[in-house]
């Protein structure tokens, strides 16, 4: 599944992060702990490392991951320079508020009446920016939605005479590069239903759960799933439920849309979809994969 997703509005919105990011001195990025490197967007690595400015990057969505998973992700970005992790849920207004102070120890020198801290709010769509923004003013300013890219444009606030913040669009890069970043994202609901297949992102989602959490999936459709692939256990879920068409057949539209919200909502339990170490293992795969296609273009345009 490739998915190529990015919104004119998106554009703009990718130049003027750029023009305030000269004006910002920590850049706090929002991730969903599910997917911590999924949902990574590379163009805001290029605009802080260019304007060479710290990151916080906030794990959001904590309390629906996977609590070991997530710890192995704070210890991988905890590893690079100029850059803290945190894990929170930004609906929890006591986690919200720790941001503040980890934000002045990236940049101990702003901070004050005379020289503000600066911040910047950066992320993909649908990681809980606006839930963000919200918790820290202690009030509905950023509108909030289960759904991609809700905030439309910047907006400039004052926590104090020695804080500020900027809350930025959810931006996408324009290509993802590897597929299963676009389905984990996809599963994820960082990226419209109008980009997707919702069958094939259930498919994936199941594949990845009969592999690392079957347990949960037994305990959640009282179904033993020891012999299952994705399509198996998507068509008991469905039968489970009862969702069929006119004349009996299965309803798996329903089904995969019913699967991917036990996912999302954490009803199934708390899970990640990568962890470090599997997505170095991915990475190398996709390596490999177009190394041989490399090779067979070379092939294929060999003179006889």
């Amino acid at each position: 599944m490739a998915i190529q997703w990015f919104p004119g509005h998106m554009t703009s919105a990718r130049k003027k992060a750029e023009e305030t990011m000269e004006f910002t001195d920590i850049v706090i990025e929002v991730l969903d702990a599910r997917v911590p490197e999924a949902s990574h967007n590379p163009m805001i690595e290029d605009l802080r490392l260019y304007r060479q400015r710290p990151s916080l990057k906030i794990l959001n969505k904590a309390d629906l991951a996977d609590p070991a998973a997530t710890q192995a992700w704070l210890n991988h970005f905890n590893r690079q320079d100029g850059v803290k992790a945190v894990a929170l849920s930004c609906k929890k207004p006591g986690d919200a508020k720790k941001i503040p102070g980890l934000c002045r120890s990236l940049a101990p020198h702003r901070g004050t009446n005379l020289k503000p801290l600066r911040m910047m709010i950066m992320g993909i769509p649908n990681v809980g920016k606006s839930t963000l923004m919200n918790a820290l003013l202690n009030r509905r300013i950023a509108k909030v939605g289960d759904e991609p890219a809700v905030t439309k444009s910047q907006q400039r606030f004052e926590l104090s005479p020695q804080l500020t913040i900027t809350d930025t669009p959810g931006m996408m890069w324009p290509k993802i590069k590897y597929e299963s970043d676009g389905y984990m994202l996809a599963a994820s609901h960082a990226i419209g239903r109008n980009a997707v297949i919702d069958e094939e992102v259930a498919e994936f989602l199941a594949g990845i759960l009969l592999q690392r959490y079957p347990a949960l999936l037994q305990a959640r459709y009282k179904t033993d799933v020891s012999n299952m692939d994705a399509i198996d256990l998507l068509e008991a879920v469905g039968k489970r439920r009862g969702y069929r068409l006119k004349g009996g057949e299965l309803d798996m539209e329903k089904t995969a849309m019913a699967f991917l919200v036990d996912y999302r909502s954490g009803t199934l339990g708390r899970i990640s979809l990568e962890t470090p170490d599997s997505r170095a293992v991915m990475m190398e795969e996709a390596q490999q994969l177009a190394l041989i296609a490399e090779e067979n273009t070379e092939e294929d345009q060999s003179p006889d």
